[in-house]
């Protein structure tokens, strides 16, 4: 039981089964919320696009070198949307979206100064 305890704990949610379809998804296997990203790399000469990979947590391009002009510089951009002709190129970057705490603990109230100054009302029997 403590092995099984001590392995859960030390495992991190890689959020593999969070839904790629929206801009913000909820991870099933942790519950977090996650932000999908998507980048594709181009070249910084000609811009082409080139196809996108991650490396030791870096988005750079899959080759080297640019197969249309022989560059090694690039351009990582960021797409709003991802749509099926970029899909090919296109990397998926998901981060945890931090949530502000709740301010359900703390109250606050004022009061507004007035000339108006209230009077006793008067009592009729």
């Amino acid at each position: 039981m403590f092995l099984m305890d001590l392995l859960k704990r030390c495992h991190t949610c890689n959020h593999e089964h969070a839904s790629i379809d929206s801009q913000y998804a909820y991870c099933p296997d942790c519950g977090e919320l996650i932000e999908n990203e998507w980048f594709i790399t181009r070249c910084a000469c000609c811009g082409i696009k080139q196809k996108a990979v991650i490396k030791n947590g870096v988005i750079m391009p899959e080759a080297n070198y640019c197969r249309n002009c022989g560059g090694d510089e690039y351009i990582i951009e960021k797409l709003e949307k991802i749509n099926f002709i970029d899909i090919n190129y296109a990397v998926l970057v998901k981060t945890v979206v931090q949530e502000e705490p709740p301010m359900d603990d703390v109250t606050q109230c004022w009061e507004e100064k007035s000339l108006n100054i209230p009077k006793l009302l008067q009592l009729f029997k």
